[in-house]
């Protein structure tokens, strides 16, 4: 996984020899049809604060971010409210959390949040189509979505 510091700096670097070989032919001669051109980098000076709105938190159905991680449902021996771990819940309070996105990352893409109102037990399955990213460890419920955390439990989490 390429690390942000590495990204920018290969970003960087990248650019630098982009700029490099626009002034310049191969041959290492001026071309004169390029107009004089250059960045700025101003480390100093603040262009403003971004809000925490844009990232937030967001529980993404990968593994047991979801299930195992918030849902560990209502019989489970762990503390929750509901099915919803309750340390979280605690946590999310201390936090005070202005945004929290679900479903969050690339299960966003193919969610239909009216999948996930009704009855647990009568909502629609779905094949989890980011099983590949599990280990052979992963438990097998991993390989599919029970739905059991839909949108009715997301705006209970609320």
């Amino acid at each position: 996984m390429l690390k942000r510091r590495d990204f920018l700096q290969q970003g960087a670097l990248g650019a630098t020899a982009l700029l490099l070989s626009a002034k310049t032919t191969w041959s290492g001669k001026a071309d004169s049809r390029i107009a004089d051109s250059r960045i700025e980098v101003l480390f100093d000076e603040s262009l403003g604060a971004i809000s925490p709105n844009i990232y937030g938190h967001f529980a993404e159905n990968l593994g047991g971010v979801l299930y195992d991680g918030i849902w560990v449902g209502e019989k489970s021996r762990v503390a929750n409210i509901d099915g919803l771990r309750q340390e979280l819940i605690a946590h999310m309070r201390k936090i005070k959390a202005p945004v929290v996105r679900y479903p969050g990352g690339c299960f966003a893409d193919s969610y239909d949040w009216r999948d996930g109102i009704g009855a647990a037990e009568k909502r629609p399955r779905r094949t989890n189509f980011w099983a590949n990213v599990e280990s052979e460890e992963s438990p097998a419920s991993h390989k599919y979505d029970p739905n059991l955390v839909g949108t009715n439990e997301f705006v209970h989490f609320c």
